[in-house]
């Protein structure tokens, strides 16, 4: 019978045991449903958790499919690329009888000539390396591998996961500085800005020209700093602006107390025109050197594609994201740009990282209407954009140069453009709208906060198509209106407009010291300044928008070039107005300030530094072996110009402006800087 009592005992122990296990159970259950959302009377996960649940599957679906696609295509790019390379490659080896020019620096080697000054290479925006120091967990294998320039296994990373790539490439909207978590810093060294990606070359092809006659480490140095920062805070973050000034010192130093060549190139003017009056500012603002710092280490600057006056892309690329080449793919595949079904959305990504990219502000026109021109005037009026394919077929076939002249003038006096609308609403406002109709005032301050198109309303849109036509100094108040939080970061680190004073004290400030509108060179009257850049490639100037096809236009960029619109002549183009430059860089903002703005003493140059001009007319490669061309004056492509290299390299030898033959100009530079009104 006891036996029977421990038995029954021990069954009640045991089922007590397993209710209290069930207990457990249940309630470790109803923790982790309410952890997740709240629990029905049934025990059944609500429908609005299991919802979530669903989307929360459906977007990672939707990265892994983005992540795909672009891994995708890049190995297809990739692929082909190197491709086209190996066959080049090939077909070059099997006709070893074509024979190319010799490159200057051998020629000149020959010569005699050999290295003298130290000099310094100072890159524009995009084309200098970045690599990647701290970052998210999405980019933890990328520690010290580019993010931007060459090609490595980070730079791929935009293919693999182009949302992690844009993220680590943006900056603090906020600060214009690292975002938290963020550290990508300018990769050091010659091989910063070499080559843009394998085969393609920005420096590398000048590099070694001067290595020929006698250049290395030692006497030559690379100034690679963070593009995207604006120029202040190159400083602030990275003390760019400092190892800048210690590099100089040192090369002066040691090598025989020689000054220094100075080679900037694109944006690398503007910032190095702000380095030029931060040397000499008193710390903490600037970097202490004192008057005559730059009389004394810089022997001369020679600009190179240089962007003193501005783009006008720069407003089409804060705007919609856009310039010839992306507005032609966006018309031609715009499903595949902004394809909200596969998450793409390529241009708005495009926007969001650039408007966090203080550089790209410093980059917009300088001087407003007195430079750029108004709704009726500006300075290229009278350009024939076929000009100079006309000049190349009568060079080449020997024709009368006086006949030439006679037809281009007739050319010119039939074939009017009003360049000055910088952005127009439609092909008839850019050409024929009247001064009367234009009412519509924009006020940033109007309305609620806005940042991105998507916090507008469509009566905003409404308000800004109704203005019709923009010029310089109506699309800065434009960005102000569309990006206010944008502009208010930027303007604080750049001003655009011309100092009617310069002894103000406020141009002590930073703002103004890259705008060579508003600062004065300093007081050194033996540094030479050279201009050089090419010319005879449409240059973009002026376009005709849009508004964007979407039903919803908050959902993307609400405004578009209309790609329909063509003029009769080369000058209008897919919505684009043409005028000279080197493709990115009309004539105008390369050339004015060497041209006339610093020409002799002006208020702008007090010391009365001799400035030259050096251009270079376009001629494409003759052969496929000219690569991109032996004679281009593309922006980039004339780092490769013979021409420009020799010139370059015999500055660096000692020559001067008088002893190269002084100015070289093929464009209307001089006819364009005497309708500009500005008082020197």
């Amino acid at each position: 019978m006891e036996h029977v009592k421990v038995s029954s005992l021990l069954r009640f122990k045991s089922n007590e045991a397993s209710e209290k296990k069930k207990v457990v159970k249940a309630t470790d259950s109803d923790r982790k449903d309410d952890h997740d959302g709240v629990l029905s009377s049934d025990g059944k996960v609500t429908e609005k958790v299991e919802k979530g649940r669903q989307n929360k599957r459906e977007r990672s679906r939707a990265c892994k499919c983005i992540n795909s696609c672009c891994w995708l295509i890049g190995c297809m790019c990739t692929t082909s690329w190197l491709l086209l390379v190996f066959l080049a490659y090939i077909i070059h080896a099997s006709m070893p009888a074509v024979q190319l020019p010799e490159f200057p620096g051998a020629r000149m080697k020959r010569e005699g000539v050999v290295a003298n000054h130290p000099v310094v290479l100072v890159p524009g925006i995009i084309t200098g390396g970045l690599e990647l120091w701290e970052g998210k967990p999405c980019a933890a294998p990328l520690f010290r591998k580019r993010l931007w320039g060459g090609w490595g296994s980070g730079c791929t990373n935009i293919f693999r996961s182009p949302l992690c790539w844009t993220e680590h490439l943006s900056l603090d909207y906020e600060t214009g500085l690292d975002p938290p978590g963020i550290r990508v810093r300018p990769v050091p060294g010659l091989i910063a800005a070499d080559y843009f990606a394998p085969g393609y070359f920005v420096w590398a092809v000048l590099i070694e020209n001067l290595a020929q006659i006698g250049y290395e480490d030692r006497n030559m140095y690379m100034a690679a700093y963070d593009w995207r920062l604006s120029f202040q805070n190159t400083e602030v973050r990275d003390r760019s602006l400092s190892r800048l000034k210690a590099q100089i010192e040192i090369m002066y130093a040691t090598n025989g107390d020689k000054k220094v060549v100075v080679l900037p190139h694109s944006m690398g003017a503007v910032y190095f025109l702000h380095f030029l009056k931060w040397v000499e500012a008193p710390a903490p603002m600037g970097g202490g050197g004192g008057p005559g710092w730059c009389a004394k280490h810089i022997k001369a600057v020679v600009n190179i594609g240089p962007t003193y006056l501005g783009v006008p892309k720069a407003f089409s690329t804060l705007l919609s994201a856009e310039g010839k080449d992306i507005s032609i793919i966006r018309a031609m595949a715009s499903g595949l740009l902004e394809s909200e079904l596969f998450g793409l959305q390529t241009v708005e990504h495009v926007m969001r990282v650039s408007r966090t990219w203080d550089s790209i502000i410093s980059l917009l026109p300088k001087g407003g209407e007195a430079v750029w021109g108004n709704l009726d005037w500006s300075p290229e009026e009278g350009y024939e954009c076929g000009l100079e394919k006309k000049r190349h077929f009568q060079a080449d076939s020997r024709e009368n140069n006086s006949k030439s002249s006679e037809e281009n003038s007739s050319l010119q006096v039939n074939h009017p453009k009003k360049y000055g609308r910088v952005i127009s609403f439609g092909q008839e406002a850019s050409q024929d709208f009247m001064h009367t109709s234009i009412s519509t005032n924009l006020n940033a301050s109007h309305g609620k906060f806005r940042t991105e198109f998507d916090e507008m309303s469509h009566e905003s849109f409404d308000k800004i198509v109704e203005k019709k036509v923009y010029t310089t100094t109506d699309l800065v108040d434009l960005l102000r209106y569309v990006a206010p939080k944008m502009m208010r970061r930027a303007e604080a680190h750049y001003s655009h407009g011309i100092a009617e004073n310069l002894e103000d004290p406020k141009y002590n400030h930073h703002k103004y010291w890259s705008n060579p509108l508003e600062t004065k060179l300093p007081d050194a009257p033996d540094m030479e300044i050279y201009c050089l850049y090419g010319v005879g490639l449409p240059t973009e100037r002026s376009y005709v928008y849009k508004m964007s096809p979407s039903s919803d236009k908050r959902k993307g960029i609400p405004f578009r070039i209309d790609n329909s619109v063509d003029g009769s002549d080369d000058c209008l183009k897919a919505g684009i107005y043409f005028v000279d430059g080197d493709e990115t860089v009309p004539v105008l903002s390369s050339g004015f300030m060497c041209a006339k703005g610093w020409k002799g003493k002006t208020r702008f140059n007090p010391s009365g530094s001799a400035t030259y001009i050096r251009e270079y007319r376009h001629k494409p490669p003759a052969s496929l072996f000219e690569g991109r061309g032996l004679e281009s004056s593309g922006h980039v492509d004339i780092m490769g110009n013979l021409a420009m290299i020799e010139d370059v390299l015999r500055v660096a030898a000692g020559a001067t402006g008088p002893e190269m033959g002084g100015d070289q100009i093929h464009s209307d530079l001089l006819k364009m800087c005497d309708r500009v009104n500005v008082p020197l």
